[in-house]
């Protein structure tokens, strides 16, 4: 089984909230592609990748700020973006990623 799916089956068990984050789209090129996921859980556990470590800090923010408000967000983050740099994304390509809150 997929380890994301398997840990976030875990926090359920275990009546933790978590956030997903998906690649959705890829431009040009990018870390990892669509389907890809990362999840968070409410205290700060994370598994899996959306890109190979490079966004994972920032996306890690957003995703703890979607457990506590409960609203999804679509990031994107890319070479022609001034974020680019500051979070890692180097490769020239601009993924978007989706963040919602796992409702049990």
């Amino acid at each position: 089984m997929n380890p994301v799916v398997e840990k976030v089956a875990e926090w359920r068990e275990q009546d933790r909230q978590a956030a997903l984050a998906t690649v959705v789209k890829v431009e040009r090129s990018g870390p990892l592609g669509p389907g890809t996921s990362m999840a968070v859980s409410e205290d700060g556990q994370v598994v899996g990748s959306v890109s190979g470590g490079c966004v994972e800090p920032a996306v890690f923010e957003e995703a703890m700020g979607t457990i506590e408000t409960g609203e999804p967000k679509l990031l994107t983050y890319g070479i022609s973006d001034d974020e680019a740099f500051g979070v890692g994304l180097t490769c020239g390509g601009i993924i978007h990623i989706f963040v919602e809150k796992v409702d049990w």
